[in-house]
């Protein structure tokens, strides 16, 4: 028949080809266009260089937390409890995700009660923003499957050093704080403890959650593995090395030095 026939074939096949070379044309050109733009309009606006800074390293932090789960060695401490949900129920990480930091916020407002900022609301579209990115960015690695135990510790490095530059680009930023860190900043501030000694408890509260919900409903240690000590052990030690590293991008954030 027609449709069958070779010729056919290389035109379907050619016409496919063209479409395909001319969406990538496209997007490609589009992207330039968008990043020039957002760039020009940096060099004059301190705020959108922070907020550049800041969207840049929430997508480093998800793909750090992507590449995590395709170790399967365990995520991130502030990864382990949606990653747990995502398994328990038809939630995405990323969804998970976002239900977190959404309780997260609600509990900041319950610690400070009429000390809460407002302006600290802002963590609401800043979780939606993470939880799409964290979606995005497992999307982007689902395919990426470890062979053997070392490899799997190779993409677990890789993941910890991704989550450590997205946290440090997030700090350099100078904005609002991610949920977990907003509650550890709630806590520091009603119980006068030091923020690192917070962000621990908030840390260990999540992996312990996580760990009794999976031994709870799948019999197993569901997100809490290994990869997750080293991840609670490492990412914030290399996360202050990137920081001091990068220190000429605070120079620019803050328009100083120009």
């Amino acid at each position: 028949p027609y449709d069958s026939s070779p010729f056919y074939r290389d035109m379907e096949s050619s016409r496919y080809f063209l479409i395909n070379t001319l969406s990538t044309v496209g997007t490609i050109w589009s992207i330039v266009f968008w990043a020039v733009l957002l760039y020009s309009t940096a060099m004059k606006n301190p705020l959108i260089r922070r907020i550049v800074i800041l969207i840049a390293g929430l997508w480093i932090m998800s793909l750090g937390i992507a590449f995590s789960i395709a170790a399967g060695l365990g995520t991130s401490p502030i990864s382990s409890l949606p990653y747990t949900l995502s398994l328990l129920t038809p939630l995405s990480v990323g969804s998970a995700t976002i239900i977190l930091h959404v309780i997260l916020i609600l509990l900041q407002i319950l610690i400070l009660r009429k000390q809460y900022k407002p302006v600290q609301l802002l963590q609401l579209p800043l979780a939606i923003a993470f939880g799409l990115l964290t979606d995005l960015s497992n999307a982007m690695l689902s395919t990426l499957a470890p062979s053997n135990y070392a490899v799997s510790w190779f993409y677990c490095l890789i993941g910890i050093l991704l989550v450590a530059a997205g946290v440090s680009a997030e700090v350099l930023s100078g904005t609002i704080p991610l949920a977990a860190e907003g509650l550890s900043l709630a806590l520091q501030e009603a119980t006068g403890r030091k923020f690192s000694t917070m962000k621990v408890c908030v840390d260990c509260s999540l992996v312990a959650l996580s760990l009794l919900l999976s031994f709870l409903f799948l019999k197993n240690w569901g997100g809490v593995r290994e990869g997750t000590i080293a991840a609670a052990l490492l990412v914030g030690t290399v996360s202050r090395t990137f920081t001091r590293l990068l220190s000429p991008v605070r120079k620019w954030v803050s328009n100083q030095g120009e």
